[in-house]
């Protein structure tokens, strides 16, 4: 198995995910943050190259307004943050749409985005999909990142179970699903991470229905 040529993605870890409507609810904000930087330290310590990406909505939107305080990035992750990063803006949920983001990992002969930030049950979840349609392998770590309580028409769900189902669901085709600590791991050896595939985990959760 040939060594994976990473690249961390840094998904909108701006202060609107910290205070307001959009707060992160599981893992709690502070234990994902704690990892986000983490893996960040990791990636500079490997060279592994480092994209910091901001959510940016018009001028009249509620949240995300360029220049306001909760457009800002975490201050903890703003102090790691330097001239060797990639940054960028998107207005959609998947980091690629609409940036130069794929051709600038392709010049980099980058193959694998591993995915931190927020939230999984958007922005990382459009990116790991839509990474797969551009030829990209994906990671993500399941605590750092994280999710919020959802209730619309459709019904409710809370952050957890939200988080928990969304990686299921990654594993079990559109990413590797692993820890900070193990990614670091990963990283220090040169090594690919373990992804399910959708027969095995078909098979599997129809096993493990069986049982209840």
């Amino acid at each position: 198995m040939t060594t994976p040529r990473r690249a961390l993605v840094v998904v909108d870890v701006q202060q609107e995910y910290f205070d307001g409507p959009l707060e992160i609810q599981y893992p709690p904000r502070g234990q994902s943050l704690a990892n986000i930087v983490a893996a960040v330290d990791v990636a500079a310590a490997h060279d592994v190259p480092v994209v910091i990406v901001q959510h940016r909505m018009p001028d009249d939107a509620p949240i995300f307004v360029e220049g306001t305080p909760g457009w800002s990035l975490h201050p903890d992750l703003e102090a790691r943050v330097d001239s060797s990063c990639k940054r960028v803006h998107k207005q959609y949920g998947s980091v690629f749409a609409g940036t130069d983001l794929a051709e600038w990992l392709r010049a980099r002969d980058v193959d694998t985005i591993t995915i931190v930030g927020y939230m999984t049950n958007n922005c990382d979840l459009a990116t790991a999909v839509e990474a797969e349609g551009l030829g990209f392998a994906a990671e993500i770590l399941s605590d750092a990142t994280g999710s919020i309580h959802l209730a619309n028409e459709a019904g409710q769900v809370s952050a957890q179970s939200l988080h928990t189902t969304l990686m299921v669901l990654l594993q079990s085709n559109f990413a590797a699903v692993t820890t900070a600590t193990q990614w670091a791991q990963a990283v220090q050896s040169g090594t690919s991470l373990p992804k399910n595939n959708l027969i095995e985990s078909a098979v599997q959760g129809r096993s493990a229905t069986a049982l209840v």
